[in-house]
């Protein structure tokens, strides 16, 4: 089994502000709900915890896990 790094929400999505910006631990990118994901069709105000399960960071295709929450 494989060590996998988990972000600083664990992983567990469910303990997520529905409005919580995340960003992409390996190219910086953001995800925030308010603005959605135009790459992959997400509408504005989908929170993070609400994305599909088969949704990677729009611009270096890390997985989800990858993704930490942005402070302020």
């Amino acid at each position: 089994m494989s060590a996998r790094f988990e972000g600083s929400y664990l992983g567990d999505a469910t303990r997520l502000a529905d409005d919580a910006v995340l960003e992409c631990k390996i190219c910086w990118q953001r995800y925030d709900p308010a603005e959605g994901d135009p790459v992959w069709q997400i509408p504005p105000g989908t929170p993070f915890a609400a994305l599909p399960a088969h949704w990677r960071c729009p611009r270096c295709d890390g997985d989800r896990e990858q993704f930490m929450v942005v402070d302020g």
